[in-house]
């Protein structure tokens, strides 16, 4: 059934593909105009929808943009969030907006990294009003690879790995019928590109693709957990001491594996689960289902990500007598001080 809409997908593929190809032609020719803003701009983005490692690679960014004493912002559409228009969100210090208003992975971003943040839908506007607002010199665009409008110091691509691995498959096609919002040709304005391998072991570029990575500043990037945090008080443990235990795992994320992954890896048992889509705004009925599954299941505890666990945290009432952790992971490179040099000339 899936395979059949697909193909009949192929045709609306074809028409979205002609339409990215115009648009990028305008942009190359200079028909569209960017526009320049008041400080510096990294852009860190991805070829396809969802679960490249782009927030991992956003909070690895600022934090070693932070380490050089450059004041750095953060700037995001703020996927899923309920609001509209600019938001700023935080002005380093503290929050100034809600989850709702923020969305999930600014929200998290700004209380985990206490770097200045904003969202905003038009990045050229946002960008002008957010460096009014924060006095920031640089700002850090999320998820802006395809919004060409305001000029950037450097593009950043974040490829999963694994997605690259699927030549020939129907992943690798064009939305709506792939995943892929620009064809892999796209990489010829990227100037660095960081293939992600998550947890997994490191592969070559498949032959077929080599051709797009070539001349290119091309990092490989994996995760690292650094343990299971308390999500009322922060409070970290170990992961050896959820081993033997039954939890329950709620995830609303793009690609739910990884922390399966990991959670395997580390004899944590993931056999009770609840996955959800992607950014998952949870309301009353199903954290209601979440706490019967939690008992139903006998579970010692909920576990989750970063990303849920800041909406779950809005029903700490209905869920005050759950204990809720969730699993903290962080992007590392193989080449980690060759790219943090590139990064500090792009900014200097």
């Amino acid at each position: 059934m899936l395979k059949l809409v697909r193909i009949l997908l192929s045709p609306l593929a074809i028409i979205f593909s002609f339409i990215i190809k115009v648009r990028n032609s305008f942009f190359d020719k200079n028909i569209f105009k960017v526009s320049k803003v008041d400080a510096k701009v990294i852009s860190v983005g991805n070829l396809t929808v969802g679960g490249s490692g782009k927030t991992p690679a956003v909070m690895m960014l600022a934090k070693t943009l932070q380490s050089q004493n450059i004041k750095i912002g953060l700037l995001s559409r703020g996927y899923g969030r309920k609001s509209y228009g600019y938001v700023y969100v935080s002005n380093g210090k503290e929050i100034l907006s809600s989850v709702d208003e923020s969305g999930d992975e600014m929200y998290f971003m700004s209380d985990e990294l206490k770097v200045p943040t904003a969202v905003a839908e038009r990045r050229v506007d946002g960008a002008k009003r957010f460096i009014r607002d924060s006095h920031v010199d640089a700002i850090i665009l999320d998820d802006a690879f395809q919004h060409r409008w305001i000029h950037r110091d450097l593009d950043v691509v974040v490829i999963d790995q694994r997605f690259l691995l699927k030549t020939g498959r129907i992943e690798q096609k064009m939305l709506p019928q792939g995943l892929m919002r620009e064809p892999f040709s796209s990489l010829e304005r990227a100037d660095v590109i960081i293939i992600n391998r998550k947890f997994s072991v490191k592969e070559e570029i498949p032959e077929k693709l080599k051709k797009y990575f070539v001349n290119k500043q091309v990092f490989t990037g994996f995760y690292i957990e650094e343990g299971i945090y308390d999500v009322k008080t922060h409070h970290s443990f170990d992961m050896k001491e959820f081993q033997g235990q039954k939890s329950l795992v709620v995830c609303g994320i793009a690609n739910p594996d990884s922390v399966l992954k990991v959670l395997e890896k580390n004899n944590i048992d993931v056999t009770n689960k609840m996955i959800f889509t992607d950014h998952k705004n949870y309301n009353l009925r199903e954290v209601q289902n979440i706490r019967k599954k939690f008992y139903d299941t006998n579970s010692y505890s909920v576990l989750t990500t970063q990303k849920d666990a800041v909406k779950l945290n809005k029903f700490s009432k209905e869920l005050d007598d759950i204990d809720i952790y969730y699993l903290k992971i962080e992007l590392k490179l193989d080449e980690h001080e060759k790219f943090n040099q590139l990064i500090l000339k792009s900014i200097n």
